[in-house]
């Protein structure tokens, strides 16, 4: 009984870390036009310059790139961690593997997600970049909505 709960609990904890880091990426990044607060932000309220909406284009568009690979490596290791649960039926070392793999994986599209907003920030004049800062702060700050 008590791997059972151990088996659940992993399964829980697994899911709502890659929800939470899943949250926070799309929180923080457009997949294309209207997609994100941050890209209306970019788009409809900093007023860019023609060389600053073009650097900002180029931007998004190689974050999108990385961002699919990283999605990718995300999905697998969720695949990984059910093929190791469902082995293991507990919390052994391929259940720990996995989600060692799993937080890996999480921890890099939020570190690749922030070195694209900073990326973005470096385009920017300074007050746009106050505007863009507080911005930044309120989303990461902002409740969750369920």
């Amino acid at each position: 009984m008590a791997a059972n709960v151990r088996y659940v609990l992993v399964a829980l904890v697994a899911a709502a870390i890659a929800l939470s880091a899943s949250h926070f990426a799309r929180s923080m990044m457009a997949t294309g036009h209207g997609g994100s607060e941050l890209h209306q932000l970019m788009h409809d309220r900093l007023d860019l310059t023609a060389t600053q909406q073009a650097e900002i284009d180029r931007l998004e568009a190689d974050f999108a790139e990385r961002r699919k690979a990283l999605d990718a490596r995300m999905r697998q290791t969720n695949t990984d961690l059910a093929a190791a649960m469902a082995s293991e039926h507990q919390f052994g070392p391929k259940v720990a593997g996995a989600v060692d793999r799993s937080h890996m994986a999480m921890g890099d599209l939020q570190k690749e997600t922030l070195a694209h907003v900073f990326a973005m920030r470096a385009v920017l004049t300074p007050d746009q970049a106050k505007i863009f800062d507080r911005e930044i702060a309120r989303a990461l700050t902002a409740p969750q909505a369920h």
